[in-house]
């Protein structure tokens, strides 16, 4: 007889209201008189399951809500913009038109001092802009774990268009996964023509709204200023969509975006603050570096007490330069920031030493590493057309599977770089050359860093190797094979040994180190494995249909006659 739980018992243990408790047995179509009527054990199993589930979807919501709720609540912040694009398309032109035009200076005399990071003044509110030298800069301080950047600015010449480094660039871009905004320069030039450049951004999977697709373009003219307040609306657009907050109150934060050793003033260090507030007297840490603040500095030149976030100031007190990209963190005191840098350097010196001799990760290691479904490529071919070749296959290996993503971070002409091996190791990419190969010092550079860097001379090798690491990023699936049963007909007692299973063969076949369930009048009694299979005195692998035999499970030997031993495999479904 199966056994009962009465319904209002189950509801006092899942803390129910009676009423509520009644709701579900009627949404589930269970029969019942009273709350007191009784119910299977299966079916108190599967409500006990569901209510659980559904207090974890309201703490999850629930959290999510007040998440929101919270963020809704915060202060808005300037948003942080980064100028990427191919030499000479005249990025740091626009930087410059930028920053005479739109800094509101302290002084007629204008900027008094060049910090790395400056706010532009629009009429939507500031805009931060990070002058750095170019998308290895930009990618260097994601590569070393901190995401400065929320918006990134194209800046293609409209009498170029799309270049090898602006090809870089939209792939550093897009491994930010931040919004790409697309100035169109040099539209004051009798040879611009910025309809080919917005035709060219299809090469590289940037549609233009014009287009029908979601990448926003402006033209513009960093020598005569037109479309730069275009350009500066649409950055506003941007920022309000995405709707960057940050609290002002919270743990002080920033990221490092450059230091330089001044031989007055000595080190000094651009930071960017991400959260909190930064005072003149705090003590902080970046990397294994300390300082305490002395004086912060914007850029206008202006001495500051306190920054909130998203503004740039360069600091002065650091004991030694901290490395761009570096994490700032506010701690309590000296005592702690020396205690905290020297920790750092102690491990970084053990981590030196235990990596010693160790060799990177080889592709090989690779293929039989199981980790998220995604496979990113950087690939570099002889030609043109060899690259479009093998991305038309890789697209095509990629759609035979919905599990897995490939995506092509950056498809170019020439030999591996030391640039490719930065955005591989920022997103996690594999390098793969057809018909070039890498100088050495690449090769050694991929060996140190740990990233897969592999040459091909026959595209079929390369296309292989492809579709082995999909197959390897996929998590198999497996469905259980029935392999036979066994009826127990006697229960054989060894003195020190337990009971052994004297059984008979009805179908299929019997193996040992197989998983078994033993079945009880239908029911299941106990799932593991057999662990020993005899026939007569010996032992031996397995035991066919009609035989008889002796049968062992792990954890188990209260055999009763009647029994069912069903013996059964997992076997992987192949991939279709």
């Amino acid at each position: 007889m199966s056994e009962k739980v009465r319904i209002y018992e189950l509801a006092k243990t899942l803390s129910l209201e009676t009423k509520e408790m009644l709701a579900i047995l009627d949404e589930m179509g269970v029969e019942y008189k009273s709350h007191s009527s009784t119910i299977e054990v299966e079916t108190a199993d599967t409500i006990r399951q569901l209510v659980e589930e559904n207090r974890a979807e309201a703490a999850e919501k629930e959290k999510s809500e007040a998440e929101a709720a919270y963020k809704a609540s915060l202060p808005s912040r300037a948003p942080v913009v980064t100028i990427m694009g191919h030499v000479d398309h005249g990025k740091t032109s626009l930087l410059d038109y930028i920053r005479n035009t739109k800094v509101a200076s302290r002084e007629a005399g204008g900027i008094t001092q060049h910090i790395g990071a400056y706010q532009a003044q629009t009429p939507n509110g500031l805009i931060t802009f990070l002058d750095t030298p170019g998308h290895e800069a930009f990618t260097t301080i994601r590569q070393r774990g901190a995401n400065a950047t929320d918006i990134a600015i194209i800046v293609v010449a409209a009498d170029d268009s799309i270049m090898p480094q602006t090809r870089e660039a939209v792939a550093h871009a897009k491994a930010a996964n931040v919004p790409i905004i697309v100035a169109i320069n040099k539209i004051d030039l009798a040879s611009a023509n910025p309809d080919k450049v917005m035709q060219d951004l299809m090469q590289v999977e940037l549609i233009p709204e014009a287009y029908g697709g979601e990448t926003i373009t402006v033209n513009v003219s960093a020598h005569t200023g037109e479309g730069v307040d275009t350009l500066l609306e649409m950055i506003s657009l941007v920022a309000e969509i995405e709707d960057y907050r940050a609290d002002p109150e919270a743990e002080s934060s920033a990221i490092v975006i450059e230091s330089i050793l001044d031989k007055q003033a000595g080190v000094l260090a651009t930071v960017l603050t991400q959260a909190g507030t930064l005072r003149v007297g705090d003590y902080i840490v970046s990397g294994e570096q300390w300082a305490k603040i002395r004086a912060m500095i914007d850029y206008t030149g202006k001495r500051l007490k306190e920054v909130g976030p998203a503004v740039p100031v360069q600091i002065l007190g650091f004991s030694g330069q901290p490395l761009a990209g570096d994490l700032v963190e506010a701690v309590s005191s000296e005592k702690m920031a020396k205690a905290l840098t020297e920790s750092r350097i102690e491990d970084r010196e053990q981590n030196t030493k235990d990596m010693s001799g160790n060799q990177g990760i080889t592709l090989d290691d690779l293929f039989n590493t199981v980790t998220v479904a995604k496979v990113n490529l950087i690939l570099r071919a002889d030609t043109q057309g060899s690259l479009e070749a093998i991305k038309g296959v890789i697209a095509t290996e990629s759609e035979s599977t919905e599990e897995v993503d490939v995506e092509v971070l950056l498809a170019t002409v020439g030999a591996p770089t030391e640039a490719d091996l930065l955005l591989a190791g920022t997103a996690d990419a594999t390098v793969m050359s057809f018909g070039v190969n890498p100088a050495g010092s690449v090769v050694k550079a991929a060996e140190k860093q740990g990233i897969a860097l592999k040459s091909y001379k026959i595209i079929y090798n390369l296309i292989e190797d492809v579709q082995k690491m999909i197959k390897g990023q996929i998590e198999p699936e497996f469905e259980e094979q029935v392999l036979g049963h066994a009826e127990v007909r006697m229960v054989i007692s060894i003195p020190k040994q337990g009971n052994i299973a004297g059984s008979y063969v009805t179908d299929g076949v019997i193996k040992r180190g197989a998983k078994a369930r033993l079945m009880r009048r239908g029911e299941e009694i106990h799932n593991s494995s057999v662990s020993q299979l005899k026939r007569f005195k010996d032992d031996v692998r397995e035991v066919g249909t009609n035989f008889e035999c002796g049968i062992n499970l792990v954890d188990y030997d209260s055999f009763e006659e009647g029994d069912i031993i069903e013996v059964f495999e997992m076997v992987e479904v192949p991939a279709i």
